[in-house]
């Protein structure tokens, strides 16, 4: 299902291949950095951003002779979805993979909200910003964390309309994110839209940061979960190298989400720990009735948890919560 793109020094790109139907090039990315990202809470804020930005400069380098994306810098352009696009911090990222300068940046706004407090649907709420300029014949490039789609494809919808409404024709899309399979739904999306509307359109790419996650639902048998939100290792397909981390330390398959809230945890740190504290004072009251090997059981079934020996969730818990408060 995952074959090998190429790699260098820890780092490596595999291509999904599959039965599925579908016009989108779909690869996972597995970085030192984004390992420590996606399993590691306590890196945030800048190191969280600057690690980010290093793994898509390494994908760029490791694609750029081996895949059929072939960026040119006089017809790049970084579209931010705000504000989580800006994690992703992509103009440096080419900058540093090809040495460019001239490439160019537009932004719009796209913030979700469930349509009421308990629902299962989601809406926009914040998308009053935008400012889009295109070079001809443009290659998008984007990053968000995506779980389900709803800022994405507010966002692709308004940057197509808009190029047709500018008389630009689109040429390619690439995709970066730490998120589950409605990414590649609202690009399938995308990539028919472009095809409509641009005859020399030449495809989308996405790249999956670690892996493409699972996202829990109301019937997802789960003691802790967010729906629609958490990133999940159980059910997801990942890097090989990623899932050989998570042995790196048993906190490690237990995390809540691969990132949790990708804003705060580089822009409002102190919300963003409070979020993943509250997580591990809830996996503390767990440990009284549930063990590691059963918490495991739930959140990452497929990894052999004989592998960490005896293991006290309690220990775990309490452990975490030391750390975090050393910084909060």
């Amino acid at each position: 299902m995952l074959t090998e793109v190429n790699r260098e020094n820890g780092c490596a790109v595999y291509q999904i291949e599959d039965s599925a139907e579908t016009t989108v090039n779909r690869y996972i990315l597995s970085t030192p950095e984004t390992r420590a990202i996606c399993n590691d809470p306590l890196v945030m804020g800048y190191e969280y951003t600057e690690k980010l930005e290093a793994a898509c400069a390494t994908f760029f380098r490791l694609t750029a002779q081996t895949t059929p994306i072939s960026l040119q810098e006089n017809r790049s352009m970084v579209f931010n979805i705000l504000r989580g696009g800006l994690n992703f911090g992509l103009r440096g990222a080419l900058a540093k993979a090809f040495g460019w300068n001239t490439h160019s940046s537009s932004f719009v706004t796209a913030q979700r909200a469930r349509v009421t407090e308990d629902s299962e649907l989601w809406h926009i709420t914040e998308d009053e910003y935008k400012k889009i300029s295109f070079p001809q014949k443009a290659q998008i490039i984007i990053g968000d964390v995506v779980a389900t789609g709803t800022s994405l494809r507010h966002g692709l919808d308004i940057m197509v309309k808009e190029a047709v409404k500018q008389g630009i024709e689109l040429g390619s899309i690439l995709f970066f994110t730490i998120g589950g399979l409605m990414s590649e739904e609202r690009l399938i999306e995308a990539d028919n839209a472009c095809r409509r509307h641009f005859p020399n359109y030449e495809g989308t790419h996405v790249c999956y940061i670690e892996g493409r996650f699972f996202v829990p639902t109301i019937e997802s048998r789960v003691s802790i979960k967010i729906t629609g939100t958490d990133l999940m290792r159980c059910n997801s397909l990942m890097a090989p190298e990623f899932i050989e981390s998570n042995f790196e330390a048993p906190s490690y398959p237990l995390e809540r989400c691969t990132i949790y809230d990708a804003g705060s945890r580089a822009f409002q740190i102190r919300e963003y720990l409070e979020d993943v504290i509250d997580y591990w004072q809830k996996v503390l009251k767990l440990s009284k009735n549930m063990t590691f090997v059963e918490m495991m059981a739930e959140r990452f079934p497929e990894l052999d948890v004989t592998r960490f020996g005896n293991v006290s969730l309690e220990q775990v818990a309490r452990d975490q919560l030391q750390k975090l408060s050393l910084i909060s």
